[in-house]
């Protein structure tokens, strides 16, 4: 099984419902560290899991949409508490339907909240999104 990851930094904001969080229950931002991982079993014609250039681009457009900004107000949250959990989820399906390629077996979302604290979002047996 070949296993390519591509990683990016960003800032964004959030506060915590339903709970006492502690200061987790007023706004405060994050440095996130987003690591997404491609898995698949055969290369293409050129010796490529996957275009790497393409996928950076859909990286950074889905790391572009959530940098600075708070994510409580976007639709995606709504309903939801904004926990790490719910937001690998989101990162995960979002750049599943983004990235298209048909070698692609499983995509994988780490999203580490800060050095001590990461959660994860696995998408396995994707069909291709071609």
């Amino acid at each position: 099984m070949y296993s390519l990851g591509v990683r990016r930094e960003f800032i964004a904001r959030h506060f915590l419902t339903g709970g006492d969080w502690g200061p987790e229950n007023f706004p405060n931002s994050h440095h996130y560290i987003l690591e997404l991982q491609l898995e698949g079993s055969e290369l293409d014609q050129h010796g490529y899991l996957v275009d790497i250039v393409d996928v950076e681009k859909n990286l950074d457009e889905v790391v572009g949409y959530y940098k600075e900004q708070m994510l409580n107000d976007k639709p995606e949250f709504a309903g939801l508490n904004p926990s790490i959990e719910h937001f690998s989820r989101i990162l995960a399906t979002t750049l599943n339907k983004r990235i298209k390629a048909k070698n692609i077996t499983g995509l994988k979302v780490v999203l580490w909240e800060h050095a001590e604290a990461w959660a994860a979002y696995s998408v396995e047996g994707r069909k291709s999104n071609d």
